[in-house]
């Protein structure tokens, strides 16, 4: 059993997924947690969830899957773990923000400035997905404990 969740292929589209999708998620995860790149920081990040009703054990979820699911798929390690996170994070995310403001981002200047579409999150929830089916790939910490297993 432990051994599928550490499994993965030798493949270089995997490895090209995980890291994509873990540098984006490092990145927004760094600005919920350390609040770099224009980001609040944790403190104001657990504000902003308050104030959406999310209890804070849910926010540091949040924050736990964007910011070490990053830095676990950019290392490979863990890999479907981490992208089951994301994913559940991108589902909350259209449910609880986005859903409301439609599909696609304001791309015929018909939205507020500052709302935009779900249209990210389903193709970042694609991406994790099929990191949770497929691993990580090549070079990834997953791959070298599966062949000690």
């Amino acid at each position: 059993m432990i051994g599928k969740l550490f499994y993965t292929e030798d493949s270089w589209a995997m490895l090209i997924l995980r890291l994509a999708l873990g540098i984006v998620f490092l990145a927004h995860g760094s600005q919920k947690v350390l609040g770099l790149f224009g980001g609040p920081g944790l403190s104001q990040t657990f504000k902003t969830f308050s104030s959406m009703g999310i209890p804070p054990f849910f926010a540091a979820l949040d924050v736990a899957a964007e910011f070490l699911g990053g830095l676990f798929l950019i290392i490979g390690f863990l890999t479907r773990v981490s992208a089951l996170g994301i994913a559940a994070v991108m589902v909350v995310a259209v449910y609880m923000v986005h859903w409301h403001n439609g599909f696609f981002m304001n791309w015929f200047g018909r939205m507020p400035a500052g709302k935009e579409g779900f249209e990210y999150h389903i193709l970042a929830f694609g991406a994790a997905v099929a990191l949770v089916f497929k691993g990580g790939g090549k070079l990834s910490l997953d791959r070298a404990v599966a062949k000690k297993l």
